[in-house]
């Protein structure tokens, strides 16, 4: 008897939707990756994409704790030169609060062409409607 190895064809991918509103964004972005990555699933191998489709709503009711919403701050650069450009976390929220999630979850997963594949299956969506009715999506708690 040989271990067993999950190839492509045996992967059952799952739809999951996360309800952010009153969420902290680091808890809710663990859970998030973990399920992204297949981390829950009992057929996970490091080496292989196993996880699930993960919709997020309501992503612009999400709250920090402490003082960090006054503090945080999101850098990108431009490409030319001196063009870094900050935000503030206030400011991106009311912009594009779909933004905060996916940094936050995308930054929880590996660096690699997988993690980039493993962030092709994250939607967010700022209010709670989602045009993903079609694929099923099973409600997830979060703690």
């Amino acid at each position: 008897m040989g271990t067993f190895v999950p190839s492509g064809k045996d992967i059952d991918r799952k739809w999951y939707v996360l309800d952010a509103s009153g969420k902290t964004l680091g808890r809710l972005a663990t859970k998030a990756a973990d399920v992204l990555s297949g981390k829950l699933n009992p057929r996970y191998v490091p080496y292989i994409d196993t996880g699930d489709h993960v919709i997020v709503i309501n992503a612009d009711k999400v709250r920090l704790t402490g003082l960090k919403s006054e503090s945080k701050l999101y850098r990108r650069y431009t490409g030319f030169p001196g063009g870094l450009r900050e935000e503030s976390f206030t400011r991106l929220m009311s912009r594009k609060p779909e933004m905060v999630l996916e940094q936050a979850i995308k930054g929880m997963l590996p660096k690699t062409k997988m993690g980039r594949q493993m962030a092709t299956k994250l939607k967010v969506y700022r209010g709670d409607q989602h045009p993903h009715q079609a694929q099923q999506p099973v409600a997830m708690e979060i703690k």
